[in-house]
């Protein structure tokens, strides 16, 4: 059994509120602590490891600045999302992860308040958090919607279209385009060029 790396601000941090009452100066040692367990636990289990790691920093940064829950985070392509799940609550059984009976290895509403959507594979997210932030919009409820799409998955026709409807949620909408060089395979096509 891979010996479990030392993670001492990691596991203060049960939730994203937790995470939210450091200071901005622990949040790089936060990241590669998360990283380290990420890699500790994908070595257990399989899994996405790229993805993954090439959202720490990203992922740490999203759950400290928005107020997760309220505010809506959606990941484009579930593969992206260990640490998110991690920071989220999960982190006692995230080396069950794509084991029966184990945590996903993509978001799913029933396993968590922060999966507002389950998203598996790609070009779904801006339509997602459009949906979220137009809902919150006419209930006249506080809330942002957070879209994290890959730039494989921003070549998709959907995302366009999403995209094209946006200007609805005003400023409740905030897409993130995840250039990271971190996909499950290289990018291909003239938008990612």
């Amino acid at each position: 059994m891979m010996e479990l790396p030392a993670t001492p601000l990691l596991d203060g941090v049960g939730i994203p509120d937790d995470l939210r009452r450091l200071k901005p100066e622990q949040l790089r040692q936060l990241a590669d602590e998360l990283r380290a367990e990420v890699i500790s636990a994908v070595g257990v289990t399989g899994g996405h490891l790229g993805s993954g790691l090439g959202v720490v920093e990203l992922t740490t940064a999203l759950h400290y600045v928005f107020d997760t829950p309220r505010d809506r985070l959606i990941w484009d392509v579930g593969h992206q999302c260990y640490p998110h799940k991690i920071l989220t609550g999960r982190r006692d059984r995230i080396r069950t992860l794509r084991q029966g009976g184990g945590l996903s290895g993509f978001t799913k509403r029933s396993e968590s308040e922060y999966d507002p959507f389950g998203a598996a594979h790609s070009s779904t997210s801006i339509s997602a958090a459009l949906g979220f932030a137009i809902a919150n919009q006419l209930g006249g409820r506080p809330g942002k919607a957070i879209a994290v799409i890959g730039d494989g998955a921003m070549s998709a026709g959907m995302a366009y279209e999403a995209m094209n409807n946006a200007e609805a949620a005003g400023n409740r909408l905030v897409v993130i385009l995840n250039d990271n060089d971190m996909s499950i395979a290289p990018p291909v096509g003239g938008l990612s060029a």
